[in-house]
């Protein structure tokens, strides 16, 4: 699995590769010695709008995916998700997010776009 994902706030087990923040904000109580965190990305992490609009309602879900693949098409965000496919061409890659949804976040609809993007 080239793409995977883990929330902050789970036990933290041994995971090859790249670990990589894709929060714009960092996860509260979590010190950053204790993240073992390579990269903290915080460009491609969904816009404050987007992110307090959706509000991980369930029923928001596929238009905040939809949404959030736009804001990915901007030139900075674009960027970053370049990086992050690069990344995950040459190892696995774990994307970290603090939501305590584990179904409806942005790490999950990141992962997605990667997948979408590494089969090109």
């Amino acid at each position: 699995m080239r793409i995977a994902i883990h929330r902050v706030y789970d036990s933290s087990p041994t995971m090859p590769g790249k670990r990589v923040l894709v929060d714009r904000v960092w996860p509260r109580g979590i010190k950053k010695e204790d993240l073992h965190l390579d990269l903290w990305m915080r460009d491609v992490a969904p816009s404050t709008g987007l992110r307090k609009w959706f509000g991980h309602n369930p029923k928001r879900w596929d238009e905040f995916q939809r949404r959030y693949r736009a804001e990915l098409r901007q030139p900075a965000q674009q960027a970053q998700l370049d990086e992050l496919v690069a990344m995950a061409r040459k190892s696995p890659v774990t994307l970290l997010y603090g939501a305590r949804d584990q179904e409806h976040n942005q790490a999950l609809a990141l992962s997605r776009v990667l997948e979408d993007s590494l089969k090109k």
